[in-house]
């Protein structure tokens, strides 16, 4: 029986359903770094084995201060979790209210967090065409209509497109003028860190949510954190289930952290990987492409097949990509793929080729 996947990354399970090696697999559906994990993380994470006979350090202090340093923020600022999605779950709990906007296309598991808490949910829905652009008039009149909390994801996901700081900034602004709680979550602003704003929000009225699964490349280990005030952070820490990082996720992001070096030699191949893979498919006919700031490029069928059929297609081939019909926003002409390294992209672009070309 076929299984229906929520996510990208669902390797291990295409792979069962295939019955052959999650090796054989090209994944084109999980948007991680194509470098891999930072060189020093298999030692550290083989050096940190003998103190596994103890109980991690519920807070991540180590890490949690390393953090802080790379940010220029206080300790305080910072709460390390089992993966961003740990604290998505969490946001409920952390306002108390009852009502939640989420901007749309988004990432599934807002909504999910917000339904198990028993919130009502509403969507601001942003246009395929005009290019996924936030209308912060449209997004002032939706939080002057009334709600709790603002899921924003930025870059977005599955779309890619950056909303710059200063936009971000009066984002931030409407919020605390409505008295709503800003979720920003920048699971993919790494690749574009300049136009972070987690300065800006932990200096109050909400959090910005952070992944190191995707640009460091460790999915395996889970490991996230949130930025925020010192006041909010105190009691979203104080929600978390005890030891919820373990000891090798902490010495996996310290060593992560410590690889001046990586995230320059990331951007530079991201950058000009997104750019060949984004030229290659815009050339294919009926097949289009929007502006993305991160690793991953969401495309649009404008005729031929479905993004479903496209993907029962390439996965007979063994590569995985990210049907988006699932998307709310989206529909069966949009598919989502991971930036990956040259000869992965290549072999995709080929493919693509026989289809379209």
């Amino acid at each position: 029986m076929k299984e229906i996947f929520d996510h990208g990354g669902t390797v291990f399970a295409v792979a069962r359903q295939l019955g052959v090696s999650s090796d054989e697999i090209l994944d084109f559906s999980a948007s991680i770094n194509p470098l891999g994990p930072p060189a020093g993380v298999r030692k550290a994470v083989a050096a940190a084995f003998d103190r596994l006979v103890h109980y991690p350090d519920s807070g991540a202090t180590e890490l949690r201060d390393a953090l802080a340093r790379h940010h220029h923020l206080l300790p305080e600022n910072i709460c390390v979790a089992n993966g961003s999605t740990e604290l998505i779950y969490l946001m409920p709990r952390l306002t108390g209210g009852r009502r939640g906007l989420i901007v749309a296309p988004p990432f599934s598991e807002y909504a999910k967090g917000l339904s198990r808490a028993g919130w009502e949910i509403d969507y601001l829905d942003l246009s395929p065409g005009n290019g996924f652009a936030l209308s912060l008039d449209a997004l002032d009149r939706r939080l002057a209509s009334g709600c709790d909390l603002l899921f924003l994801a930025n870059p977005g996901n599955p779309t890619g497109v950056l909303i710059p700081r200063d936009v971000v900034a009066e984002v931030i602004r409407l919020c605390r003028r409505h008295g709503i709680f800003l979720v920003l979550d920048e699971a993919f602003i790494d690749f574009c860190e300049e136009e972070s704003a987690k300065d800006l929000v932990a200096q109050g009225g909400g959090v910005v949510l952070r992944s190191m699964t995707k640009f460091y490349a460790i999915p395996g280990l889970r490991l996230g954190y949130a930025v925020g005030s010192e006041e909010v952070i105190a009691r979203l820490a104080a929600l978390r289930e005890p030891w919820s990082v373990n000891t090798l996720a902490q010495a996996a992001g310290l060593a992560c952290l410590a690889d001046g070096d990586y995230p320059a030699r990331t951007r530079s191949l991201v950058e000009a990987e997104r750019v060949r893979l984004d030229a290659g498919i815009t050339a294919l006919p009926g097949l289009a492409v929007y502006p993305s700031a991160a690793n991953y490029l969401l495309a649009r069928l404008d005729a031929g097949p479905t993004a479903p059929e496209l993907a029962a297609w390439l996965l007979a081939e063994r590569v995985l990509i990210r049907d988006c019909s699932s998307f709310r926003g989206l529909s069966d002409r949009f598919f989502r793929i991971a930036v990956r390294g040259p000869e992965e992209n290549g072999r995709l672009l080929e493919l693509l080729g026989k289809i379209f070309g």
